[in-house]
């Protein structure tokens, strides 16, 4: 009992904890009791009742990927006849169509296609910022830019000082999945390792390329693997604050190679997040996983310490390859977090508030 209050003081002084501490909270039988001290946490980092959100597609321009990550459902192999590479045409539309809708990023995002270096890229990036220079190109996870690197014959950082020369604004967290080599071996033995990753990460800080972290829970991992995941995330923080949010969402298994006896509950994704938001102290902002927990368990996410939606996602196809398609609307947003109790703000990949007022056609967005 001693220790427990000792902790529960240190949460809200503001103090830092540690990996024991991080799963004597995971071990809390009081979830509510878990929720208030993330609470504290979120107010501690963002005082406002504000809860953002943005408007953006996920723009899965190929899925041809030789990794065969033993999670992934929506890759193809190089040749499958299902393997898929958007003209150049179809990108364009589909940038037009998310401006359009008030859109105001777009996370490019494929498998590691070998048929396309580092010219494919600059061409499309310039290409899409010519004929829409207010989008952001929120794009390619490290897993993308490790591989193009590698195939087009330069360091990470020259094929990072290209990209962001063409039009690349920052870079998504995804591929992080649990950074511990032994998880990563088993569910994605052809991917970059831990320290691969958070080179990439680091690389991109230097060059002023903003970031976010990313963890993908519930299949092989151990609850003191992902507390080592969060560690190595505050780590790479306190050296260079690459990140701007952290996000986390449960194994979606529905088509994958890799089986599991039973998905994470409802009540774990929540301790995930709570716990997460009080060891990542030095991350501001975090979000909840709409995408995969539904519109019920993303509103009691903002009482365990989350303070943004995240994407409304015009369109998504890899997590909807895993069979979870909780994809909803802005107005639906801003409704779900009014009734949560929380005030709805609209956001670039910046975490600018937007303002927006309607008119007969489309929404205009104006920075604040």
């Amino acid at each position: 009992m001693e220790s427990k209050n000792l902790l529960v003081n240190k949460v809200l002084s503001g103090e830092r904890i540690n990996n024991d501490e991080a799963l004597q909270l995971y071990n809390l039988d009081n979830i509510n009791e878990l929720a208030f001290l993330a609470q504290e946490r979120r107010f501690q980092a963002v005082p406002e009742k504000n809860v953002g959100y943005i408007i953006g597609r996920i723009l899965n321009y190929t899925n041809v990927c030789w990794v065969r990550c033993k999670f992934c459902s929506f890759y193809r192999p190089p040749g499958h006849k299902e393997g898929y590479l958007h003209s150049e045409e179809a990108i364009l539309d589909k940038v037009r169509d998310t401006v359009e809708q008030g859109g105001v990023e777009i996370l490019f995002q494929g498998g590691l296609n070998p048929r396309l270096k580092i010219d494919y890229f600059e061409h499309i990036f310039s290409t899409i910022k010519k004929h829409y220079p207010n989008v952001l190109l929120h794009s390619l996870s490290p897993a993308e830019i490790i591989y193009l690197a590698h195939i087009s014959k330069l360091s990470i950082e020259d094929c990072l000082t290209r990209l962001h020369s063409a039009g690349l604004h920052s870079i998504p967290g995804a591929g992080g999945e649990i950074l511990v080599d032994r998880v990563r071996n088993i569910i994605a033995p052809h991917k970059d390792k831990t320290e691969d990753w958070l080179r990439c990460m680091r690389t991109a800080s230097k060059l002023g390329i903003k970031s976010t972290a990313s963890m993908m829970y519930g299949h092989v991992e151990t609850v003191e693997e992902r507390i080592l995941h969060m560690e190595r995330i505050r780590n790479l923080q306190d050296e260079c604050e690459p990140f701007r949010a952290f996000i986390s969402w449960t194994y979606q298994p529905e088509g994958a190679e890799l089986k599991i006896d039973h998905k994470a509950s409802a009540q774990d994704y929540l301790k995930t997040l709570a716990v997460s938001r009080i060891y990542l102290d030095n991350i501001k902002h975090f979000q909840v996983s709409f995408l995969t927990q539904g519109p019920k368990i993303a509103q009691l996410g903002l009482s365990y310490g989350a303070n943004d939606f995240g994407s409304i996602m015009i369109e998504e196809a890899v997590v909807s390859a895993e069979g979870s398609k909780h994809i909803t609307t802005a107005e639906e947003y801003e409704r779900l977090i009014s009734d949560a109790g929380f005030k709805p703000v609209r956001r670039n990949t910046r975490y600018e508030i937007l303002e927006h007022a309607s008119n007969s056609k489309r929404e205009e967005l104006t920075l604040r």
